[in-house]
């Protein structure tokens, strides 16, 4: 990663109302692939945008619009969930998932996403528990796609997947299925998307590709004084202990009584005494 990499992530999620989700999301690849040709992806999507808009009758519905952009993802183009192997990162990065035709339900949602708007079709990503959902209004009402395969869902199968998380899962909690089909903000589809990532390489020991992450999170979200915490513990893995105790000690800073106070002043404790010990 490279600071000019960080600085352009910056730019793209500086702006609530402005930000390109698929660019943004492509450019969370620039951390494990730093040649990433953003300029050729983008003409990429474009071409396939403009073959597919080509193709759709200038009286079209939003439905006919809907069914041939199904057609061209899944079936031509072969688009499907990476089965074999799910907790792959490159899942997660646009670029790979372009080239592969695999990925997970969000950066599959992602491309899929991108090429309804190219057609005229205001598609949302729904931040649903457990895999990303994709929606499109019509004049009958909510059409909520899954995007491993284009299916639309129910109102049963959806209230079927929601059950596993209620009451299990405190942070989801009791709420109307509605509440959980709300269109997802570009920079909640981001930020799920590094959390994947983060997650991925956390049970990896990867700490350098967490570190990454932990910057582009940080970015994305400055006030969430967790993600300090969570890259303070990156620089501690990497032996970076003064790095790790800047970051920590604003964490506690902010949240003295926070629960993993005792744990992380003990972890404090002891880089600071790798510090002062000689080499």
């Amino acid at each position: 990663m490279t600071l000019k990499s960080l600085d352009y992530f910056a730019s793209l999620v500086r702006q609530d109302d402005s930000i390109p989700l698929f660019e943004t999301a492509l450019a969370i690849g620039q951390d494990v692939y730093p040649h990433l040709d953003f300029a050729a992806h983008q003409v990429e999507i474009d071409t396939i945008g403009f073959q597919l808009m080509k193709r759709i009758p200038a009286d079209a519905s939003h439905i006919q619009k809907l069914r041939m952009l199904n057609h061209l993802f899944f079936q031509e183009m072969g688009f499907a969930g990476n089965v074999n192997n799910f907790y792959d990162a490159d899942n997660s990065y646009v670029h790979r998932v372009m080239a592969t035709r695999r990925g997970i339900p969000i950066s599959l949602a992602v491309i899929y996403m991108e090429l309804g708007q190219q057609i005229g079709l205001d598609m949302k990503g729904i931040s649903f528990p457990g895999h990303f959902l994709m929606k499109l209004t019509v004049q009958s009402g909510e059409i909520v796609l899954d995007p491993i395969n284009g299916s639309s869902l129910s109102r049963e199968e959806l209230e079927e997947r929601i059950e596993p998380y209620l009451g299990r899962h405190s942070e989801f909690g009791e709420l109307p299925l509605a509440a959980y089909l709300r269109a997802a903000h570009p920079r909640e589809i981001v930020e799920r998307m590094l959390r994947n990532l983060k997650a991925i390489f956390t049970d990896a020991q990867r700490w350098q590709r967490v570190l990454d992450v932990q910057q582009r999170l940080i970015i994305l979200l400055p006030d969430d004084i967790n993600e300090r915490r969570d890259r303070g513990l990156a620089y501690a893995n990497l032996a970076d202990p003064q790095a790790a105790l800047d970051d920590l000690d604003a964490y506690l800073h902010m949240r003295p009584d926070a629960g993993d106070a005792p744990a992380l002043h003990e972890k404090m404790a002891a880089l600071k005494a790798a510090i002062r010990r000689p080499n």
